[in-house]
């Protein structure tokens, strides 16, 4: 008998007892420094030295690149490792899913990743401790080492378009699959918060596990409100092709 294929979408949630904050939530980061969205927003950071000098300094701060994987990133990794075919799209950014032992061929990144930096030119990318060392070493905007062009993390900042490859894929992830689990996201960001419905109607069971309410609360099969890492594993360790029908 084959197995269901059970397609995660995680959200900052998932990351929060890593040591990641999330950034909608009740003590999200653009609640506490609503200021600091523009750093991440690729028109102000285009056209403005000192937001980049400020978004360097950001990243050199960064806990991410610290981060660990938690029980919940773990128990994803296991579920795959057991032999359900398992699918993650995730809106994080912090590659601590592949860290946790997810295949990274399995892991689709909606908005790219935090531990490569990208030449907007000439789109050359590194490993971000590479940038990061340039600037602790005194380089408080540094330019492409190959084309002198302005250098970002190679993550989607507000103002710029998700790769339709990648979406393309997720789309076709989701139509697939029996199962489908939010978990940590407001659900709120389009076009990854719609996956959640293209999932309930493609008739796969829809299951969200979040802190607060989201929009598609009444589509879902179920609502798990209890903490992320606790309930995810939980629920991952119940799963199998009788409850997936």
């Amino acid at each position: 008998m084959n197995r269901p294929l059970v397609a995660i979408l995680s959200g900052a949630g998932i990351s929060t007892d890593s040591g990641i904050p999330d950034y909608r939530g009740p003590n999200g980061l653009w609640r506490r420094d609503p200021g600091a969205e523009k750093l991440v927003t690729y028109e102000f950071y285009m056209g403005d030295p000192e937001i980049r000098r400020r978004s360097w300094q950001m990243r050199r701060k960064n806990r991410t690149l610290r981060a660990e994987p938690n029980a919940a990133h773990r128990a994803v990794a296991e579920l795959e490792q057991s032999g359900t075919p398992v699918r993650v799209i995730t809106q994080n950014v912090d590659g601590l899913h592949q860290l946790a032992g997810m295949p990274a061929r399995k892991v689709l990144e909606l908005h790219g990743t935090v531990r490569s930096f990208a030449c907007t030119k000439c789109h050359t990318r590194g490993p971000m401790e590479d940038a990061i060392a340039r600037v602790e070493a005194g380089e408080e905007d540094p330019p492409c080492l190959e084309c002198g062009g302005i250098l970002k993390s190679a993550t989607v900042m507000f103002g710029e378009r998700l790769d339709p490859v990648v979406l393309g894929e997720a789309l076709s992830i989701t139509k697939a699959c029996t199962v489908f689990i939010a978990v940590g996201s407001s659900l709120q960001v389009q076009p990854a918060a719609g996956l959640a419905g293209v999932a309930a109607d493609n008739g796969a069971r829809l299951i969200i596990v979040n802190a607060e309410p989201t929009p598609y609360d009444d589509r879902a099969d179920e609502i798990i409100r209890e903490p992320i890492a606790t309930a995810l594993p939980t629920l991952l360790r119940r799963l199998s092709p009788d409850t997936a029908r």
